[in-house]
C-alpha cells in the first residue's frame, strides 16, 4: 500500500509530471521519429515521406479559426507520435506482446490461483449452477436468452434482470463437458483470467513502456481484489465481460487512418465486441465511454483549454470546421447511436422494468435525504480504499455492513472530501497540460470512473453496497495509474533500487493474499467465517454461516448463528424465517410458529394506491408459504393453511409458489377442482415448468381421468426428459392400465428411471411386476431379486417374488423367501396366508400351516380367509365339533359367501353321521386352502412440497408403490385388481376363475369324503 500513495502522492504534489517533462525536443529526436519543422514556423511539424510509408497531417491554427493551434497525435503502422504546437513532439513505438511475457503472465496466475480449483460452489454460485436448469442440454437453448443470470425468466417481477446469456452458455459448455464438477467450472475462470491480463498488456503498452506495461499487468495478475471475480464461479460474468471490453478498445484504436481519415472496419468490430461485452455483463457498455476519452483526448490530442477553444470559436461562427473534426464528429456520432440501440434493446429486454430490492440488500437506496447521498457518495472513497488496501476482504457488504452516513457531522465525511479533491487535482492536471503523461493518467482514471458508474449507485440503486467483483475493470485503471507513477519514481536516480525493491514486495505480497484468500472459497461455512472476522454487524452472514450449517444437518448450530442475525437486525424477515424453519427441522412446532408469526408480522403493511409487489423482496412471502406448510400438518388447520396461500396470491399474483402449495392442499383437502385450477394458473405463469405439469397429472389421477393423467405426465417429459417422478408415475400409469401396447414403453420409462435412481428398490419392482404381467417369469425373478438387493426386507418385492414361486410350481423356493418376508414383517397376513398354503399343500406340515392361520387371526380376528383356513386344519386334524364351531364364526363374519354355507353344511353331515355310529373314513393328509392373489397396489402419486426457502417448483415425494400383477383371485374377491382388460385378458381371468372353482370343488370333496 505504501507503493500505491508514493505513487498517488508523487503525481498530485509534483504536476509538471503530467505535462511535458522534457521541454522541447531536440532536432535528433523529432528525425528520429521522421518529423522535421522550421524552427520559426508556427505550423505542425510535417511526417516527412518515407517515415513508414506514410504522411501525417499538417495542421495549423488557420484551420479552426485565427490564433487557435491544435496538437496531433499519430499512430501510423506501430509507432505513435505527439506532436504539440512549437516542435513538442513525442515518439514512442508500440511494442509488440513477447511469448516470454505471455508466459510470464500465465505463470503468475497460475501460482496465484491455482488452489481455486480446489473450492467448490458457495454462495450465489449455488444459484446461478446449482439451481440454474438454463446449464442442463435438455433446457432449449433459447431460454437462455429469455431468463436471467439465474435462470428466472425475465418477464417474472422477482427476476434479478442481470440479463447474461453469453455468461450462461459458457456455464453450459462447462455443464456439457464436465456436469456439476466445479474444478472445471474454477480452471476455466483461471484461463480467462490469465486471457484478460494478456490483452491488458497490450493495452497498457499504448500508453507505457515494456518494462512499465508488464509492472502494471503483474499488478493486475496479482491484485486480491479480483479473487471474488476469478475464484467465484459468478464472476466468470467479470472475466468474459473483460475480455470483449478491452478487444473493443483495442479495435476502436486502429479506427484512425491516415490524414485522420475513418477506418470502418475496426469501428463496427468495436460495436459488435461491445454488445457481446454486454452480453456477459452489463459494464461492458461503459467501454465506449472510454473510447470517447480516447479519441478526442489521446488520439486527437485536445486539451480542456484547446477543446473549449475550439467549441467557443464554432459556436461563435468564427471558423469553419476542417474536414479532420467532422471526420472525428461523426466517429463519436456513429458511437452514440450505437449506444443508443444497445441501450434500447436492453431495456427492452428488461421490459422497462427495474430488480425488486429491499432496503436489507441496501439500505442506503432506501434512506431520505442527506444520508442517502452521503452514504453514497462516501461509498467511492471505500472502493478506492479496497484497491489501495485489500488486506480486509469480504463476500458480502450488504445490510449493516456499512453504516449509514446519517449526518454532515460523521467524520467519514472526511474521506468523502479527500477523495474528490484527489480525483479533481488529477482530473485537472491530465485535461490542462498536453503530453504523454496527462494521456496516461486521464486513461487510467477513464478506466478506473466510467465501467463503476453502473455499480456507484449514484444514478440508479443496485442490489448491493460494495460488491469486490465490479472493481475488476477499475482496477485495471488503477493498475495502469500506479505502473505510470511507479515510472516516474523509478526516473530519480535516488529512488530506482527502492521502488523496484517496493514493488517486488507489494507483487510478493498481494500474491500471497490471493492465495491465502482462495481458501476462503473452499466451502460456504469457510467463506462466510471469513466475511464475520471482518464484519459482525451483517445479519446476512450470519444467516448463511446458519445456512451451510444447515446443509450439514447440524441444525442446532444453525440456530445459534440464525438467532444472532435476529440480535444484530432484529427487522430481518428472512432471519426470523430461518429461526422457524431450523425449530421445525428440530421438530419443535410451537416454536418455529412463533418464529413465522413474529417475521409475518415484520412484512410491509398495504399501501392504498402502491403496487405490493415492488416493496417486499419475493423469497420474503414465502414466510405464508412456510407457516401454511407448517399449520397444515394439523387437519383441524387446514383452511388456515389455505388463507394463507391465498393471502400471498393476494400480495402477489405471479407467486407461483403459492399456487403450487395451495394445489397441493386443495388435494389434500379432496378439492381436486380446485387444485386443477391452482396448477393451471401456475402453468399460465410458467409453461416450461415440468413439475407444475406433472403436479396437473396427479390431478387428473384424483379426478379418476388416466388419459388426461398421462397427457400431462408426457408433457413434462417433453419439457424436462429427465424428469425422474414423471417417469416413474406415468410408467406405473401405463402398467396399471392393463394395455399390453403400452407396456414397452412403461418399461422404457422404468429403465431411465432406474438409471437414474440406482438406488432406488421400487424402479427395479415395476420393472419385475410388467415382466409378471407379459409372463416372462424369468426376467421378473431377476428384477425382484434386484429390488430386494437395493432395499433388503422390502414388502412387496418380497412377496411377489414368493408368489411368482408359487405360481410356477417353485414353492420350496418360495419358502425361504417368505420366511425373509416374515422375518422384516411379522404381520404381513397375505404372506402368512401364502405361507400356511404352502406348508399343508406342498409340505404337509400341518402343524406349521396351523401356525400361521392363528397368527393371522391374532392379528386380524376378522380376516374370512385366514379363519376358513384354519377350519380346514381343524378338519383335517379330525377335530369335527372345532371345524363346525369355527365355520358358524366365519359364517357370521360373512354371511353371503356362498361356499362358507356348503363347507359348515358337509362338516354338520359327518358330525351326524360319526353320532350314528357310521365310520368316519380319514380325510385325504393334504388339504387346499385358498391361495392368496399378490399385495393391492398402493399409490403414491401425490407431489408434496417441502417447506421452501427460496421460491422454486414443487417436487413431490421419491415414489413408494407396491402395485399387483395379475393373480388368480379367492372366490370372496379379495385383491381383485382393477384395471381395463382386452378380450385376450379377459379370456384368461375367465381360465383362472374356473381353477378357483375347481380348487373349491376339491375342498368340497375333502369335507365330504365319507
Amino acid at each position: 500500500m505504501s507503493v500505491y500513495i508514493a505513487t498517488l502522492v508523487l503525481l498530485i504534489s509534483h504536476p509538471h509530471l503530467l505535462c511535458v517533462t522534457s521541454g522541447v525536443i531536440s532536432r535528433a529526436v523529432l528525425q528520429d521519429c521522421g518529423w522535421s519543422s522550421p524552427r520559426n514556423s508556427r505550423s505542425q511539424p510535417q511526417l516527412q515521406p518515407g517515415f513508414c510509408g506514410r504522411t501525417a497531417p499538417a495542421r495549423t491554427g488557420s484551420e479552426v479559426g485565427p490564433g487557435l493551434e491544435i496538437p496531433l497525435k499519430v499512430v501510423v503502422n506501430g509507432v505513435s507520435c505527439w506532436a504539440a504546437p512549437r516542435e513538442t513532439v513525442f515518439c514512442r513505438r508500440m511494442a509488440e506482446v513477447s511469448w516470454k511475457e505471455v508466459l510470464l503472465l500465465i505463470g503468475v496466475v497460475v501460482v496465484c490461483y491455482w488452489n481455486s480449483t480446489s473450492c467448490g460452489f458457495v454462495f450465489d454460485d449455488v444459484s446461478a449452477i446449482l439451481d440454474n436448469k438454463d446449464l442442463h442440454p435438455s433446457t432449449p437453448l433459447k431460454n437462455l436468452f429469455r431468463n436471467d443470470f439465474w435462470g428466472t425468466p425475465m418477464s417474472e417481477e422477482r427476476s434479478h434482470k442481470s440479463y447474461r446469456p453469453l455468461t450462461v452458455l459458457t456455464f453450459r459448455l462447462n455443464y456439457l463437458f464436465s456436469e456439476l464438477n466445479s474444478a472445471f467450472y474454477h480452471l476455466s475462470n483461471l484461463v480467462l483470467h490469465a486471457l484478460v491480463c494478456i490483452i491488458y498488456l497490450k493495452v497498457c503498452q499504448l500508453f507505457l513502456d515494456r518494462k512499465s506495461s508488464l509492472v502494471a499487468s503483474l499488478l493486475f495478475a496479482v491484485h486480491p481484489i479480483h479473487t471474488e471475480a476469478v475464484t467465484g464461479v459468478v464472476g466468470r460474468a467479470e472475466l468474459l465481460s473483460s475480455v470483449f471490453f478491452l478487444a473493443a478498445f483495442l479495435s476502436y484504436t486502429k479506427s484512425k487512418g491516415p490524414n485522420n481519415s475513418i477506418v470502418w472496419t475496426p469501428i463496427v468490430t468495436t460495436i459488435i465486441l461491445v454488445a457481446a461485452a454486454t452480453l456477459c455483463k452489463e459494464q461492458g457498455i461503459t467501454v465506449i465511454g472510454i473510447c470517447f476519452v480516447y479519441e478526442i483526448f489521446v488520439a486527437q490530442g485536445f486539451t480542456l483549454h484547446i477543446l473549449r477553444e475550439t467549441v467557443v470559436h464554432v459556436v461563435q461562427g468564427k471558423g469553419h470546421l476542417p474536414l479532420w473534426v467532422l471526420q472525428t464528429l461523426i466517429k463519436l456520432i456513429f458511437l452514440m447511436l450505437s449506444t443508443l440501440l444497445l441501450v434500447i434493446v436492453r431495456v427492452q429486454v428488461i421490459q422497462s422494468q427495474l430488480p425488486v430490492f429491499t432496503r436489507f440488500d441496501n439500505p442506503a437506496a432506501v434512506s431520505p435525504c442527506p444520508a442517502r447521498q452521503l452514504t453514497f457518495n462516501y461509498l467511492l472513497p471505500l472502493n478506492s480504499w479496497l484497491l489501495l488496501n485489500p488486506s480486509e476482504l469480504c463476500c458480502d457488504w450488504t445490510m449493516g455492513t456499512v453504516p449509514l452516513v446519517e449526518s454532515i457531522l460523521d467524520i467519514r465525511n472526511i474521506a468523502t472530501v479527500i477523495f474528490y479533491i484527489l480525483a479533481a487535482l488529477l482530473i485537472h492536471y491530465s485535461l490542462r497540460y498536453p503530453g504523454e503523461s496527462s494521456q496516461v493518467v486521464l486513461m487510467a482514471l477513464s478506466f478506473m470512473a466510467l465501467p463503476f458508474i453502473p455499480a456507484s449507485n449514484l444514478f440508479f440503486p443496485v442490489g448491493f453496497v460494495v460488491a469486490e467483483r465490479v472493481l475488476y475493470v477499475p482496477s485495471m485503471g488503477f493498475c495502469l495509474l500506479v505502473a505510470h507513477g511507479w515510472k516516474r519514481i523509478t526516473g530519480a536516480r535516488y529512488l530506482k533500487k527502492l521502488s523496484w525493491i517496493g514493488l517486488m514486495i507489494l507483487l510478493l505480497a498481494h500474491t500471497c493474499k490471493t492465495v491465502y484468500r482462495n481458501w476462503d472459497w473452499e466451502s460456504e461455512y469457510t467463506l462466510f467465517m471469513s466475511g464475520l472476522k471482518v464484519n459482525k454487524h451483517n445479519a446476512k452472514l450470519w444467516n448463511n454461516v446458519g445456512h451451510a450449517l444447515e446443509n450439514e444437518h447440524n441444525y442446532r448450530k444453525a440456530l445459534k448463528y440464525f438467532i444472532q442475525a435476529t440480535r444484530v437486525q432484529p427487522d430481518d424477515i428472512g432471519a426470523h424465517m430461518n429461526v422457524g424453519r431450523t425449530y421445525r427441522n428440530l421438530n419443535k412446532t410451537k416454536e418455529a410458529e412463533d418464529a413465522y408469526m413474529l417475521a409475518k408480522s415484520l412484512m410491509p403493511q398495504v399501501i392504498p394506491g402502491k403496487k405490493y409487489a415492488t416493496r417486499v423482496a419475493p423469497n420474503h412471502l414465502n414466510v405464508y408459504i412456510n407457516l401454511a406448510n407448517l399449520i397444515r400438518g394439523n387437519e383441524s388447520r387446514l383452511e388456515e393453511a389455505d388463507q394463507l396461500y391465498r393471502q400471498a396470491i393476494s400480495m402477489r399474483p405471479d407467486f407461483k409458489q403459492a399456487y403450487i402449495n395451495r394445489g397441493e392442499l386443495l388435494l389434500k383437502m379432496d378439492r381436486p377442482l380446485e387444485a386443477r385450477d391452482a396448477y393451471i394458473r401456475a402453468l399460465e405463469l410458467d409453461r416450461m415448468n415440468a413439475d407444475l405439469w406433472y403436479n396437473l397429472a396427479i390431478v387428473y389421477i384424483e379426478l379418476k381421468d388416466p388419459s388426461e393423467a398421462l397427457k400431462h405426465f408426457n408433457q413434462a417429459l417433453e419439457i424436462s426428459s429427465n424428469h425422474k417422478l414423471a417417469l416413474f408415475n406415468s410408467g406405473l400409469l401405463m402398467q396399471e392400465s392393463g394395455e399390453a401396447s403400452l407396456r414397452p414403453e412403461a418399461k422404457k420409462r422404468f429403465l431411465s428411471y432406474v438409471a437414474m435412481e440406482p438406488q432406488d428398490a421400487n424402479g427395479y419392482f415395476n420393472l419385475g411386476m410388467l415382466a409378471m404381467d407379459n409372463k416372462q417369469n424369468i426376467e421378473a425373478e431377476a428384477w425382484m431379486k434386484k429390488s430386494i438387493e437395493v432395499q433388503p426386507g422390502f414388502r412387496s418385492a418380497l412377496f411377489n417374488l414368493a408368489l411368482l414361486y408359487s405360481q410356477t410350481g417353485m414353492e420350496l423356493e418360495a419358502l425361504p423367501v417368505l420366511t425373509e418376508l416374515l422375518h422384516h414383517h411379522p404381520d404381513h397376513i397375505k404372506g402368512l396366508i401364502l405361507k400356511g398354503d404352502i406348508l399343508m399343500n406342498r409340505m404337509k406340515d400341518i402343524k406349521g400351516a396351523k401356525q400361521c392361520f392363528e397368527r393371522i387371526l391374532e392379528i386380524d380376528p376378522t380376516n374370512i380367509q385366514g379363519k376358513h383356513n384354519l377350519c380346514v386344519v381343524y378338519f383335517e386334524e379330525k377335530e369335527l365339533v372345532k371345524a363346525e364351531a369355527c365355520l358358524s364364526e366365519t359364517l357370521a363374519l360373512a354371511p353371503d359367501e356362498e361356499y362358507i354355507h356348503r363347507h359348515l353344511s358337509i362338516v354338520r353331515t359327518k358330525l351326524a353321521a360319526q353320532g350314528n355310529g357310521r365310520p368316519l373314513q380319514h380325510p385325504p393328509t393334504t388339504a387346499h386352502t385358498k391361495r392368496v392373489g399378490q399385495e393391492p397396489p398402493t399409490k403414491n402419486l401425490k407431489g408434496h412440497s417441502n417447506e421452501p426457502k427460496a421460491s422454486r417448483a414443487v417436487g413431490a415425494t421419491e415414489p413408494h408403490t407396491e402395485p399387483p400383477s395379475d393373480s388368480k383371485q379367492s372366490p370372496n374377491g379379495l385383491n381383485k385388481r382393477t384395471k381395463k382388460k382386452s378380450n385376450k385378458e379377459i379370456k384368461e381371468i375367465e381360465k383362472k376363475r374356473a381353477a378357483a372353482l375347481k380348487r373349491l370343488e376339491e375342498i368340497e370333496r375333502i369335507l365330504n369324503v365319507e
